[in-house]
Protein backbone atom coordinates (compact mmCIF):
# COMPACT_ATOMS: atom_id res chain seq x y z
CA UNK A 1 0.00 0.00 0.00
CA UNK A 2 1.64 3.09 -0.58
CA UNK A 3 2.00 5.93 1.95
CA UNK A 4 2.05 9.60 0.57
CA UNK A 5 4.46 11.44 3.13
CA UNK A 6 2.89 15.36 3.69
CA UNK A 7 6.69 16.74 3.92
CA UNK A 8 10.08 15.83 4.60
CA UNK A 9 10.44 16.02 8.31
CA UNK A 10 6.66 16.41 9.16
CA UNK A 11 4.78 14.27 12.00
CA UNK A 12 1.30 13.42 12.55
CA UNK A 13 0.88 15.98 14.93
CA UNK A 14 2.56 18.78 12.41
CA UNK A 15 -0.03 18.30 9.53
CA UNK A 16 -2.91 18.24 12.44
CA UNK A 17 -1.72 21.24 13.36
CA UNK A 18 -1.57 22.81 9.85
CA UNK A 19 -4.85 21.01 9.04
CA UNK A 20 -6.44 22.97 12.03
CA UNK A 21 -4.85 26.35 11.78
CA UNK A 22 -6.26 26.54 8.14
CA UNK A 23 -9.67 25.58 8.15
CA UNK A 24 -9.81 27.46 12.31
CA UNK A 25 -8.83 30.37 9.34
CA UNK A 26 -11.62 29.86 7.25
CA UNK A 27 -13.95 29.35 10.12
CA UNK A 28 -13.04 32.49 11.18
CA UNK A 29 -12.66 34.71 7.99
CA UNK A 30 -15.49 32.85 6.01
CA UNK A 31 -15.61 32.47 2.13
CA UNK A 32 -17.38 34.86 0.00
CA UNK A 33 -20.86 33.39 -0.50
CA UNK A 34 -20.53 34.02 -4.52
CA UNK A 35 -17.26 31.85 -4.82
CA UNK A 36 -18.83 29.44 -2.21
CA UNK A 37 -21.91 28.55 -3.79
CA UNK A 38 -20.56 28.36 -7.55
CA UNK A 39 -18.19 25.72 -5.79
CA UNK A 40 -20.94 23.99 -3.98
CA UNK A 41 -23.19 23.87 -7.38
CA UNK A 42 -19.98 22.46 -9.42
CA UNK A 43 -20.07 19.22 -7.25
CA UNK A 44 -23.39 18.85 -7.25
CA UNK A 45 -25.59 20.81 -5.09
CA UNK A 46 -28.88 22.31 -6.13
CA UNK A 47 -30.34 25.20 -5.54
CA UNK A 48 -32.59 24.21 -2.55
CA UNK A 49 -29.94 22.44 -0.57
CA UNK A 50 -28.40 26.12 -0.42
CA UNK A 51 -31.37 27.63 0.39
CA UNK A 52 -31.99 25.65 3.14
CA UNK A 53 -28.90 26.48 5.17
CA UNK A 54 -27.85 29.85 6.53
CA UNK A 55 -25.07 31.82 4.97
CA UNK A 56 -21.99 30.91 5.71
CA UNK A 57 -22.91 26.85 5.84
CA UNK A 58 -21.85 26.48 2.84
CA UNK A 59 -18.03 26.77 2.80
CA UNK A 60 -17.60 25.43 -0.54
CA UNK A 61 -15.29 22.96 0.50
CA UNK A 62 -16.65 19.77 -0.65
CA UNK A 63 -16.14 17.82 -3.62
CA UNK A 64 -19.22 15.82 -3.92
CA UNK A 65 -22.71 15.67 -2.58
CA UNK A 66 -22.89 12.88 0.54
CA UNK A 67 -26.01 13.62 1.29
CA UNK A 68 -27.60 13.43 -2.04
CA UNK A 69 -26.65 9.52 -3.02
CA UNK A 70 -27.03 8.06 1.01
CA UNK A 71 -30.48 7.53 0.51
CA UNK A 72 -31.22 8.60 4.17
CA UNK A 73 -34.42 7.71 5.57
CA UNK A 74 -36.98 9.20 8.25
CA UNK A 75 -35.29 8.39 11.72
CA UNK A 76 -31.43 7.33 10.35
CA UNK A 77 -28.98 8.09 12.69
CA UNK A 78 -26.23 9.96 10.85
CA UNK A 79 -22.52 10.81 11.35
CA UNK A 80 -20.58 13.47 9.50
CA UNK A 81 -16.78 13.00 9.44
CA UNK A 82 -15.30 16.51 9.50
CA UNK A 83 -18.31 18.59 9.51
CA UNK A 84 -16.98 22.11 9.43
CA UNK A 85 -19.67 25.07 9.06
CA UNK A 86 -22.00 22.19 9.42
CA UNK A 87 -23.28 22.30 5.51
CA UNK A 88 -23.81 18.63 4.94
CA UNK A 89 -24.84 17.88 8.41
CA UNK A 90 -27.89 20.42 8.51
CA UNK A 91 -29.05 18.88 5.17
CA UNK A 92 -28.81 15.48 6.68
CA UNK A 93 -30.72 16.87 9.73
CA UNK A 94 -33.82 18.06 7.05
CA UNK A 95 -33.52 14.86 5.39
CA UNK A 96 -33.79 12.56 8.66
CA UNK A 97 -36.75 14.51 10.15
CA UNK A 98 -37.95 14.79 13.59
CA UNK A 99 -37.11 11.71 14.66
CA UNK A 100 -33.43 11.08 13.29
CA UNK A 101 -30.46 12.26 14.35
CA UNK A 102 -27.22 14.19 12.76
CA UNK A 103 -23.76 13.77 15.02
CA UNK A 104 -21.36 15.98 13.14
CA UNK A 105 -17.51 15.37 14.50
CA UNK A 106 -15.08 18.18 13.64
CA UNK A 107 -11.43 19.17 15.04
CA UNK A 108 -11.29 22.51 14.76
CA UNK A 109 -12.91 24.13 17.68
CA UNK A 110 -14.21 27.53 15.15
CA UNK A 111 -15.74 25.05 13.23
CA UNK A 112 -17.56 23.43 15.45
CA UNK A 113 -18.71 27.07 17.09
CA UNK A 114 -19.54 27.88 14.02
CA UNK A 115 -21.49 24.91 12.87
CA UNK A 116 -23.76 24.79 16.10
CA UNK A 117 -24.41 28.81 15.49
CA UNK A 118 -26.01 27.82 12.11
CA UNK A 119 -27.47 25.37 13.41
CA UNK A 120 -29.28 27.53 15.86
CA UNK A 121 -30.16 29.93 13.40
CA UNK A 122 -32.43 27.85 11.08
CA UNK A 123 -34.38 26.25 14.23
CA UNK A 124 -33.00 22.56 13.72
CA UNK A 125 -32.85 20.59 17.21
CA UNK A 126 -32.27 16.93 15.81
CA UNK A 127 -28.54 17.72 15.19
CA UNK A 128 -25.29 18.29 17.41
CA UNK A 129 -21.45 18.74 16.99
CA UNK A 130 -18.80 17.48 18.55
CA UNK A 131 -15.07 18.49 19.11
CA UNK A 132 -12.58 15.33 17.82
CA UNK A 133 -10.91 13.38 15.93
CA UNK A 134 -11.67 11.51 13.29
CA UNK A 135 -9.42 9.20 14.10
CA UNK A 136 -11.05 8.72 17.33
CA UNK A 137 -13.98 9.56 17.16
CA UNK A 138 -16.11 10.78 20.40
CA UNK A 139 -19.03 8.55 18.75
CA UNK A 140 -20.61 4.98 21.09
CA UNK A 141 -19.85 1.82 18.97
CA UNK A 142 -22.75 0.39 17.02
CA UNK A 143 -25.04 3.85 17.05
CA UNK A 144 -24.84 5.28 13.74
CA UNK A 145 -26.92 4.53 10.62
CA UNK A 146 -25.13 6.20 8.13
CA UNK A 147 -21.25 7.41 7.63
CA UNK A 148 -21.03 10.57 5.72
CA UNK A 149 -17.87 12.63 4.79
CA UNK A 150 -17.30 15.35 2.17
CA UNK A 151 -13.75 15.74 1.18
CA UNK A 152 -12.37 15.09 4.42
CA UNK A 153 -10.49 11.92 4.82
CA UNK A 154 -7.87 12.83 2.24
CA UNK A 155 -6.29 15.44 4.66
CA UNK A 156 -6.10 12.54 7.53
CA UNK A 157 -2.69 11.13 7.72
CA UNK A 158 -4.02 7.77 9.85
CA UNK A 159 -6.62 6.77 6.74
CA UNK A 160 -6.60 3.45 8.35
CA UNK A 161 -7.78 4.50 11.42
CA UNK A 162 -10.21 6.45 10.36
CA UNK A 163 -12.31 4.07 8.06
CA UNK A 164 -11.60 1.68 11.27
CA UNK A 165 -13.62 4.23 13.90
CA UNK A 166 -16.30 4.50 10.91
CA UNK A 167 -16.53 0.79 10.95
CA UNK A 168 -16.76 0.76 14.95
CA UNK A 169 -19.63 3.42 15.00
CA UNK A 170 -22.06 2.19 12.33
CA UNK A 171 -24.75 -0.71 13.93
CA UNK A 172 -24.12 -3.88 11.50
CA UNK A 173 -25.89 -3.66 8.35
CA UNK A 174 -24.98 0.05 8.34
CA UNK A 175 -23.74 2.38 5.49
CA UNK A 176 -21.03 4.71 4.50
CA UNK A 177 -20.91 7.00 1.43
CA UNK A 178 -17.83 9.14 1.06
CA UNK A 179 -16.74 12.12 -1.30
CA UNK A 180 -13.61 12.79 -1.50
CA UNK A 181 -10.22 13.31 -3.45
CA UNK A 182 -7.95 10.40 -5.16
CA UNK A 183 -5.15 9.67 -7.44
CA UNK A 184 -4.94 7.54 -10.56
CA UNK A 185 -1.36 7.37 -10.23
CA UNK A 186 1.75 8.06 -8.33
CA UNK A 187 1.93 12.25 -7.17
CA UNK A 188 5.51 14.11 -8.23
CA UNK A 189 7.55 14.26 -5.11
CA UNK A 190 7.61 17.53 -4.85
CA UNK A 191 3.62 18.01 -4.50
CA UNK A 192 4.01 15.16 -1.79
CA UNK A 193 6.76 16.92 0.06
CA UNK A 194 4.53 20.24 0.46
CA UNK A 195 2.46 20.55 4.17
CA UNK A 196 0.93 23.26 1.53
CA UNK A 197 -0.33 20.85 -1.02
CA UNK A 198 -1.25 18.41 1.92
CA UNK A 199 -3.41 21.37 3.30
CA UNK A 200 -5.12 21.96 0.19
CA UNK A 201 -6.47 18.32 -0.43
CA UNK A 202 -3.44 17.49 -2.71
CA UNK A 203 -0.49 15.81 -1.25
CA UNK A 204 -2.53 13.38 1.17
CA UNK A 205 -4.74 11.85 -1.97
CA UNK A 206 -4.23 8.06 -1.92
CA UNK A 207 -4.26 6.02 -4.80
CA UNK A 208 -7.96 5.16 -6.02
CA UNK A 209 -7.26 1.25 -5.83
CA UNK A 210 -5.33 1.48 -2.00
CA UNK A 211 -8.47 3.70 -0.41
CA UNK A 212 -10.54 0.71 -1.22
CA UNK A 213 -8.48 -1.78 -0.07
CA UNK A 214 -8.29 -0.08 3.22
CA UNK A 215 -12.00 0.20 3.60
CA UNK A 216 -12.30 -3.61 2.72
CA UNK A 217 -9.34 -4.13 4.95
CA UNK A 218 -11.03 -2.35 8.52
CA UNK A 219 -14.18 -4.47 7.82
CA UNK A 220 -16.18 -2.71 5.17
CA UNK A 221 -17.96 -5.31 2.38
CA UNK A 222 -19.92 -4.28 -0.91
CA UNK A 223 -17.06 -1.21 -1.90
CA UNK A 224 -18.14 0.41 -4.68
CA UNK A 225 -17.29 3.75 -6.46
CA UNK A 226 -20.87 4.81 -7.10
CA UNK A 227 -19.36 8.40 -9.09
CA UNK A 228 -16.37 9.27 -10.10
CA UNK A 229 -15.14 12.59 -12.08
CA UNK A 230 -11.43 14.71 -12.85
CA UNK A 231 -10.86 17.48 -11.64
CA UNK A 232 -11.28 19.13 -14.59
CA UNK A 233 -14.32 17.33 -15.60
CA UNK A 234 -15.84 18.41 -11.76
CA UNK A 235 -15.28 22.20 -12.25
CA UNK A 236 -15.98 22.40 -15.92
CA UNK A 237 -12.94 23.01 -17.52
CA UNK A 238 -10.05 20.95 -19.54
CA UNK A 239 -6.39 20.87 -19.86
CA UNK A 240 -3.98 23.07 -18.52
CA UNK A 241 -7.27 25.03 -17.40
CA UNK A 242 -7.03 22.59 -14.74
CA UNK A 243 -4.32 24.38 -12.68
CA UNK A 244 -6.40 27.73 -12.36
CA UNK A 245 -9.76 25.83 -11.62
CA UNK A 246 -8.07 24.26 -9.00
CA UNK A 247 -6.87 27.76 -7.63
CA UNK A 248 -10.42 28.51 -7.26
CA UNK A 249 -11.46 26.45 -5.18
CA UNK A 250 -11.62 28.65 -1.66
CA UNK A 251 -8.87 26.74 0.86
CA UNK A 252 -6.11 26.17 -2.08
CA UNK A 253 -6.83 29.75 -3.40
CA UNK A 254 -5.71 30.48 0.18
CA UNK A 255 -2.73 28.74 0.18
CA UNK A 256 -1.41 29.25 -3.90
CA UNK A 257 1.45 31.67 -2.42
CA UNK A 258 2.88 28.77 -0.24
CA UNK A 259 1.66 26.26 -3.12
CA UNK A 260 3.63 28.18 -5.92
CA UNK A 261 7.14 28.91 -3.30
CA UNK A 262 7.23 24.66 -2.73
CA UNK A 263 6.20 23.19 -5.77
CA UNK A 264 6.64 23.78 -9.78
CA UNK A 265 3.62 24.75 -12.11
CA UNK A 266 4.05 21.71 -14.17
CA UNK A 267 3.99 19.62 -11.34
CA UNK A 268 0.85 20.99 -9.93
CA UNK A 269 -0.45 20.53 -13.32
CA UNK A 270 0.77 16.92 -13.24
CA UNK A 271 -1.04 16.51 -9.93
CA UNK A 272 -4.61 18.27 -11.15
CA UNK A 273 -4.58 15.63 -14.18
CA UNK A 274 -4.30 12.75 -11.88
CA UNK A 275 -6.52 13.69 -9.03
CA UNK A 276 -10.03 12.74 -9.57
CA UNK A 277 -12.82 13.00 -7.26
CA UNK A 278 -14.80 10.17 -6.43
CA UNK A 279 -18.46 8.99 -4.36
CA UNK A 280 -17.60 6.09 -2.77
CA UNK A 281 -20.43 3.88 -0.89
CA UNK A 282 -19.79 0.78 1.48
CA UNK A 283 -21.60 -1.19 4.23
CA UNK A 284 -20.95 -2.70 7.45
CA UNK A 285 -21.82 -6.51 7.73
CA UNK A 286 -24.68 -8.00 9.49
CA UNK A 287 -28.37 -6.44 10.19
CA UNK A 288 -29.80 -8.67 7.44
CA UNK A 289 -28.90 -6.12 5.07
Amino acid sequence: MTTHTPTEGATTGDVREAVQQRYAGLAQGGVPSPVAERMARTVGYGAGDLEAVPEGANLGLGCGNPVALASLRSGDTVLDLGSGAGFDALLAARAVGAHGHVIGVDMTPEMVAKARTNASKVGLENVEFRLGTIEDLPVESGSVDVVISNCVVNLSPEKPRVFAEACRVLRPGGRLMISDLVTLGELPASVRASLAAYVGCIAGVSLKDDYLRMLREVGFDRVDIVAEKGAAEMLGVSGAESAACTCSDPLVASIVPELVKSVPIEDLLQAARLVVSVQISAHKPGGGV
